[in-house]
This record gives C-alpha cells, structure tokens and sequence, in this order.
C-alpha cells in the first residue's frame, strides 16, 4: 500500500493546471445510458473513481475508450447487455448509483446494488428513489439492490426534496430527461456540476429550464441524441491548490480557475488574509502578509461553503493565529481528519458536527493516516507547512479525486515524493 512522504520546504511558487470535475464526469458518464449515439466527453479526469464508473458502464454493456491520454472519454451505449450493476463494482464509488435512473428512463427496468464509497457517514439514496417514485417507477428494496421498473415508461412528476441533494438531484434530471410529460423537482440542488450536467443533456437534446437554482423544469422528449461536452473544472481540486500557498506562502497561479466555483470559499480565504485574483488563464493565490487569520467555517450546499473543501480548510487553520469553529452541517464523521492532525500538533477539539481549531506556530512532521478523500490531501497540505517529515499512509483514497498530486505540487517547488511498498 502506497504512502506520501512530504517535507515542510517553505514557500512556493508556479501554476498549476486544474483538471475537470470528479463529480462532474461521474454524473456526466451515466448519461450515455440514457442514448443510443456517442456521447464524448473532453477533459475529463484521470481517476481511479473514473475508472470505476468505466468498468460500470462496461458491465452493462456500454463502450467507453479513454483517449488523449485519458482526458477523452468516448461512449457508446448503442447495444446494453445488462440492467444489473452489481454489488463488486457499485460498493467501491456512492456515484454507482447515477446508473440507476437514465436505465429506467431508457429500458423501463433496472437493478442496482445499494452503493459504497468513502465512510463519512449514512448518506442515503432515498432522495434517489422518492423523485423515482414520483414519477411512477416501481421500487423494491430486498438483498442489498434496488429493483426499479416502469413498465410503460416513466411519466412527468412533481417531486420536492427534503435536502438538496446532488446526486438525487442528477438521477432525477437524467431519468425525467426521456420521461413523458413534464417534470418538476423543487429544492434541487444548484452546484456546478448540475448545470454542467444540464448542459451536456440540452446538447443531447433534452429540454430542461432552471439549472443553477432550486427549481427546475424538464420536459421530457422521446429520444436523446450524442453529443460532445467539456467537463467543468474541479472546483475542490481548485480550492485544494489555492490553500497550498496559502498554508505554506509564496504565489501560485491556478490555471482554468475561476472565482465563481469557490466564492463563499473565497470570502473565507480573504477573511483569513489571503488573496485571490483572477487572471487571464485562472487564479493567482498569496498570502496577503504574516500569519493566517483564524476564522469561522459552517458547511454547506452550494452556494455556500463546500463540505469537500472543510478537512483542507482545518489543516489551514491548524496555524491560524487565533481560534476557529468549523461547523459540519452536511455529512455525520467528517472530522476523522482530525485526530490525525493532532498528531502533528494540531490543537482540535471535536464535538459533534462542531471543530475548535486553536492556531499553533508550527506543525510537526508524523507519521498519519489518511481515512477518506479529502482528508487524505488535507494531511499533505499540513505536511507542507509542518517542521520535518510527514509519512501519509492510506493514500489509495486520495487516488479517488486528485491526478498527478505529487507531480503537480512538486512542480511549484514543494518536497514531495510518493513511495511505492512492493
């Protein structure tokens, strides 16, 4: 199992390329499910989560081609062998479930395991099988899988939910895509990345009205057509990077950046004394002078403070001169970062969905582990900054949502290597 050896080096200096959005392209793949023509989607992610999307859509009988070194994905779901996504593929990724609706939509039928991924908490689908049910799907929950028919199509609903919930908000744009009649989802999620996704099935033909706010309209056509769409960039790749300068000084620039990804994210930034301008090609991050100012943090959905964006924000604040709450209000057990973080000096103290952070001088190099995602690379941002050497173990999460961590950081002059155990 893989390790990352990172050495506190100071300041740094450069660009950084961001790539396309993770949870973008995992939304924008299953939509291929949902047409008979090619569906090709350009900047896309080299992850270990696209990968597993890939295998997915492979099960069911799709064609997927990585192409321009991985930045390309050509599809094809011309001919679908299968309506069962098994429980070996779908436990690995909680996006496994974005299958479900455009299968229903298309073929009428759908059988998909009951989804894995990263343990931050519960996170369930139900949200995903109420629109499903609004609009006149079936649904069995028995042996771990979700058996969904709509033996004569689906048909238009209202649906209102409960949380605005992105993924559910992407299932039930894609299944109400080819539905018949109008459908309309109330407190929908408004992220990046479901407009990214309306607009790539607009390019396939769908008619859809609202993306970006909490209500949207779709009517439903009878066929979706292929089409070619460029992923969104990162923006948690990009809120990632920006804090790198800003936890170890120096200026780097963040090529394909901009403001409008990360604004309640920006203001934060500002607020702790680092600034953030935008230039012809991205974001251009440095301290504003001397010590981080501490601040306080509450998660929640866009547009606000990004939950994806809260364990990096911590390692920030570990040495922020002053006191910080961070407040959890998305996901249960998202402060397991912590602990590890402590290890390194860090003073935390962790009640609930609430964080204490009290600025130190200086972190300390330690062996850490990392226990999800986006705590895996908030360890790397602390190891940074700290006194010595920082080993983080367990970084096939970190495989998940970020390419080429180690070359990308190196390249703006970080000490950073990632040791390979045979």
């Amino acid at each position: 199992m893989d390790s990352i050896l990172v050495r506190g080096n100071g300041a740094l200096e450069g660009q950084i390329a961001i790539a396309g959005a993770k949870n973008a392209c995992l939304a924008l793949m299953p939509a291929t499910l949902l047409s008979e023509e090619p569906l090709t989607l350009i900047n896309a992610p080299r992850l270990s989560d696209i990968r597993t999307m890939s295998q997915l859509l492979q099960s069911l009988g799709a064609e997927v081609t990585s192409l321009a070194d991985g930045t390309v994905l050509a599809m094809s779901s011309h001919a679908l062998t299968s309506h069962t996504a098994d429980y070996d593929i779908v436990r690995k990724m909680r996006a496994s479930i974005l299958v479900l609706g455009p299968m229903l939509a298309r073929d009428g039928q759908a059988v998909v395991s009951l989804p894995g991924g990263c343990a931050i908490g519960a996170r369930p689908v139900d949200l995903h099988l109420k629109a499903l049910d609004a609009m006149g799907a079936e649904l069995d929950l028995r042996d771990g899988y979700v058996h969904a028919k709509a033996p004569n199509g689906l048909k238009g609903g209202s649906v209102k939910f409960d949380f605005a919930s992105v993924g559910a908000t992407e299932n039930a744009v894609m299944a109400a895509s080819l539905a018949k009649g109008t459908t309309v989802l109330e407190n929908a999620a408004r992220e990046p990345e479901i407009v990214d996704l309306v607009k790539c099935l607009r390019a396939m033909g769908a008619q859809i009205e609202g993306e970006g706010t909490s209500r949207i309209e779709i009517q439903g056509v009878d066929r979706l057509h292929g089409a070619t769409h460029t992923v969104v960039t990162d923006r948690i790749e990009l809120g990632t990077y920006m804090l790198a300068p800003a936890i170890c000084g120096g200026e780097v620039e963040l090529l394909g950046g901009r403001i409008g990804l990360v604004g309640a994210f920006c203001e934060k930034l500002d607020a702790a004394g680092v600034s953030v301008t935008e230039t012809e090609t991205g974001l251009r991050v440095a301290r504003k002078n001397g010590r981080i100012s501490a601040v306080d943090v509450t998660t929640e959905p866009y547009p606000g403070f990004p939950t994806d964006l809260q364990a990096q924000m911590m390692a920030l604040l570990c040495t922020a001169e002053g006191t910080s709450v961070l407040e959890e209000t998305i996901f249960e057990n998202r402060f397991m970062h912590a602990p590890e973080l402590m290890r390194m000096g860090a003073r935390i103290d962790v009640h609930g969905g609430h964080a204490t952070v009290t600025g130190v001088d200086r972190l300390k190099g330690a062996p850490v582990m990392a226990t999800d995602l986006r705590a895996s690379v908030s360890l790397i941002l602390a190891g940074l900054a700290a006194e010595g050497e920082t080993m983080v173990s367990r970084v096939y999460h970190l495989d998940r949502g970020y390419e080429h961590v180690v070359a990308k950081l190196r390249g703006v002059g970080a000490d950073i290597e990632r040791i390979s155990e045979t």
